[in-house]
């Protein structure tokens, strides 16, 4: 795990780069271990019941980010509250929500808590720790040669390691039935791979400190999280095949036991995603309070209205163009801060987070691959100041250095006071963001 320092010890972790690129796919999530934002003033910013406008937020300076959409009320079947707050590792800017997971239809389940929305990853990826109780009733799927079937799930900085189990997944009402979900450090550590056909170098990241959350739901425009890549190719990195936990080699897999975003195995409401978080003050909130809606055109509450579709590839990325220069750009609520190239101040020689000397407002251009562009604004602030005071944990304008020098992040900040469609890749309809 990469570590950043930002005056204090809680700064602690940073994951920058998320999920290696394998067959052109990019999961990046990167976390910022905290104690909390800037100054002890205690606002939050919260569900306001309203559809969109320019609602306020709790107590602090007004957002001068151009995005004041509030979000709406969650109604617990395909509308679930996501909080912004300290979370259980005290991690800013982590979107949570609760996932139940069950044994395949039976009733011995247990609703996990803190769970991360990831809008650049596919699957839901567990903490063996956190499902204790109902791990041993989870069976583990079968690699191709009889094997118990594990992953290596690799970040910029390191990996998630553990078995690949199968799991009835319910978010409110929704059900996704007997998915293929990653359990995180059911087994050891010494046991996963190593050398050309092993996991990717840096630490096994197995611990809620490591994560910053009890879990990752994956929720990007792809259904699995290799896809035919991984059928017919023992792919470096990715799937293996372990005898009682140990001697592990790199194996096949076909499409249904890869870990899959359960979204897309709901009944109804399977064609994408939107993530609404309500603004919040340029300076920061204790915490934000906003709904994660599931399908898109499929109810009353998902219509498509008020924004403007951007296509994607199928992995999330369209063209953006910063200060002249092209990237791909992706939208990823699984990043704490905006991460891109610039030649703003880091905050120390050991933390990718920009310090500049004051609050900039900057842009990007984006066009979708059906041609539609708009001019993208967004604050970046000094990271250090922010997250000073240990008592906020939501921030419009938090931003660093990312390492792939080709690419433009758009973390959480972006996501405060949007309302945020990820129109996931269907047979008969390409992939998109709208906002």
């Amino acid at each position: 795990m990469q570590r950043t320092t930002l005056g204090h010890p809680a700064f602690s972790s940073l994951r920058r780069g998320g999920l290696a690129r394998w067959l052109g796919v990019l999961f990046l999530s990167v976390m910022l271990a905290a104690c909390g934002g800037g100054g002890d003033d205690s606002s939050s910013s919260s569900n306001s019941g309203s559809s969109g406008g320019s609602g306020g937020s709790g107590g602090g300076s007004s957002s001068t980010s151009g995005a004041n959409a509030q979000p709406i009320a969650a109604n617990g079947t395909n509308a679930v509250p996501i909080n912004v707050n300290s979370g259980v590792a005290g991690f800013v800017n982590i979107p949570n929500v609760s996932v139940t997971i069950c044994a395949p239809g039976s009733s011995v389940c247990k609703q996990i808590d803190n769970i991360q929305v990831d809008t650049a990853s596919f699957g839901l990826r567990v903490l063996g720790s956190a499902a204790q109780s109902v791990l041993g009733s989870l069976p583990v799927s079968s690699a191709s040669n009889g094997g118990q079937l594990a992953e290596c799930a690799g970040f910029a900085d390191g990996f998630t390691w553990g078995t690949v189990r199968t799991a009835d997944v319910k978010i409110g009402t929704e059900v996704a039935s007997s998915v293929p979900i990653q359990i995180i450090g059911d087994l050891s550590a010494s046991s996963a791979p190593t050398g050309d056909n092993g996991c990717p170098s840096g630490n096994d990241e197995n611990e809620v400190g490591d994560i910053g959350a009890n879990g990752i739901l994956g929720i990007g425009p792809q259904t699995y999280d290799c896809g035919t890549g991984c059928v017919t190719t023992a792919l470096n990195a990715m799937y293996f095949s372990c005898s009682n936990g140990a001697n592990c080699t790199a194996v096949a897999v076909p499409l249904a036991q890869q870990v899959t975003n359960p979204v897309t195995k709901f009944a109804v409401n399977n064609n994408g995603v939107i993530v609404q978080l309500p603004p919040v003050p340029d300076g920061g909130a204790a915490s934000a309070s906003g709904v994660l809606i599931f399908g898109i055109g499929t109810q009353s509450n998902n219509t498509v209205s008020g924004v403007t579709k951007y296509g994607t590839d199928p992995y999330g990325d369209l063209s953006g163009v910063y200060k002249g220069r092209t990237y791909k750009t992706f939208f990823d609520s699984g990043s704490n801060g905006n991460f891109f190239r610039d030649s703003f101040p880091q905050c120390s020689s050991s933390s990718a987070f920009y310090c500049p000397s004051s609050q900039q407002s900057l842009s990007t251009t984006i066009t979708g691959t059906e041609g539609n562009s708009a001019a993208v604004p967004f604050l970046l602030g000094n990271a250090s100041t922010l997250t000073s005071g240990k008592t906020r944990f939501a921030f419009n304008s938090l931003g660093g250095q990312l390492g792939m020098s080709n690419f433009f992040d758009f973390g959480l900040p972006f996501f405060y006071g949007r309302h945020v469609y990820v129109g996931f890749e269907m047979p008969n309809s390409p992939a998109y963001v709208a906002f």
